[in-house]
C-alpha cells in the first residue's frame, strides 16, 4: 500500500550517541571542496564527542578510478582526519540494497520504467515544459501504471529496466537543516517518481545512502550544500523503510573563479598533502571557507594541535 503523506516532518532524532560520516566517491583525489566537506563533518563529530566513519561510495563503477579510494584515504590521514573503525565500501553492501528494494516492491511501491533521459525530455517538451540547465528533470510518470501491484514474491527481475518509487499525492517534505534552517520540497512537482535501481542494474545513490546510513547508525549528516536537494528524497525513503532520520547540516560550497562548484568533473585541482606544511595550508584554507577564524597561524604548530583548536572553535 502506498504511504499517504501530506507534510512529512522529521521524526524524533536517534537516541544513540553522535555518529557522523564522510562518504566520498572514488572518482578522483580530494580537492578543496571535498576537503572542506570532510573537515566540516570531522569537526562536527569531534566537537560532539562522536564517531566519524569513512564510507567509499563506489557503486557507480564506470566513474570510479582505480586507486582513487587509497589516494583519498592517504590525503585524509595526511590532514590528520582519522576515522573510526574500518572503511566501508558500497560495492560490498549490495545485498542490503537489494533487500530494501524488494521490501518496497512487496509493499507495492515500485514500478519498472523503460524511459531514457531523452524520452523524458521529449515528453516534457510535448507538454510545453522546458527544464533549465543544471535543474532537476521532473519525471512526468510516463511508465507509471494506474494501479500498482508489486510482484507476489517481492523479487526484482534482472530485465533491463529501471525501477522507480511511486510517490503518493501531496508528498511535501519539511525538515530543519542545522545550518540553513527550515527547508521544504514538494517531491511531486520538483522531482517526480525517482529511480532506485537503474536499467544497467546499478543501485542509485538515493537508495544506497539511505540504507547505509541506517545500517551504520548515522545520526548526523554534515555535507556540502550541493546535496541539499537530495535530502527530501532520502527522508521520504527513510520513512517508508521504517528508518530513523538523522540530523542534517549542509555546508557552503567552494566555488571556482566562474562561480561554479569545484568538482572532479571540471578538473578541480587536488589538494597538496605532500608534507605537513602543505597539508596544514590546505586545512587553513578549508576552515576559512567554513567561516572559522582566530585559529593559530604560526609555523611551529602541528596539525594535531591546530585541529584541536579548530574543534574548540567549531559550532
Amino acid at each position: 500500500m502506498i504511504l499517504a503523506v501530506s507534510k512529512l516532518k522529521n521524526p524524533s532524532p536517534p537516541a544513540d550517541g553522535y555518529c557522523g560520516r564522510f562518504a566520498p566517491s572514488p572518482t578522483g583525489p580530494l580537492h578543496a571542496g571535498s576537503l572542506a566537506a570532510a573537515l566540516g563533518s570531522w569537526l562536527d563529530a569531534r566537537k560532539n564527542g562522536g564517531k566519524w566513519l569513512l564510507r567509499i561510495e563506489d557503486l557507480d563503477t564506470p566513474r570510479c578510478i582505480p586507486g582513487a579510494d587509497q589516494q583519498i584515504q592517504s590525503q585524509l590521514l595526511a590532514c590528520g582526519l582519522f576515522w573510526d573503525g574500518e572503511v566501508s565500501y558500497q560495492s560490498a553492501r549490495q545485498t542490503l540494497y537489494q533487500k530494501a528494494l524488494e521490501r518496497l516492491n512487496q509493499q507495492g511501491q515500485l514500478y519498472p520504467c523503460t524511459c531514457s533521459r531523452q524520452t523524458i525530455t521529449n515528453h516534457l517538451a510535448a507538454l510545453g515544459i522546458q527544464t533549465p540547465r543544471h535543474q532537476e528533470i521532473v519525471y512526468p510518470g510516463t511508465c507509471r501504471p494506474i494501479l500498482l501491484e508489486g510482484n507476489a514474491n517481492g523479487v526484482i527481475t534482472d530485465s533491463k529496466v529501471a525501477w522507480r518509487i511511486a510517490l503518493p499525492k501531496n508528498c511535501q517534505i519539511d525538515f530543519e537543516d542545522l545550518a540553513l534552517g527550515s527547508q521544504s520540497q514538494d517531491l511531486n512537482t520538483q522531482v517526480g517518481d525517482f529511480v532506485l535501481r537503474r536499467g544497467d542494474g546499478l543501485f542509485t545513490y538515493q537508495l544506497a545512502v539511505v540504507v547505509d546510513d541506517a545500517d551504520q547508525g548515522i545520526t548526523h549528516i554534515v555535507r556540502g550544500e550541493d546535496l541539499l536537494s537530495n535530502t527530501a528524497r532520502q527522508i521520504y525513503l527513510q520513512t517508508v523503510l521504517g528508518y530513523k532520520t538523522p540530523h542534517y547540516k549542509h555546508l557552503p560550497l567552494v566555488l571556482d573563479e566562474h562561480g561554479e562548484k569545484l568538482s572532479k568533473q571540471t578538473l578541480a585541482t587536488q589538494i597538496n598533502t605532500q608534507d605537513e606544511r602543505h597539508s596544514l595550508t590546505e586545512l587553513r584554507k578549508a576552515t576559512r571557507h567554513l567561516g572559522l577564524s582566530g585559529l593559530p597561524d604560526g609555523e611551529s604548530i602541528t596539525i594535531a594541535e591546530w585541529l584541536l583548536a579548530a574543534t574548540r572553535a567549531w559550532s
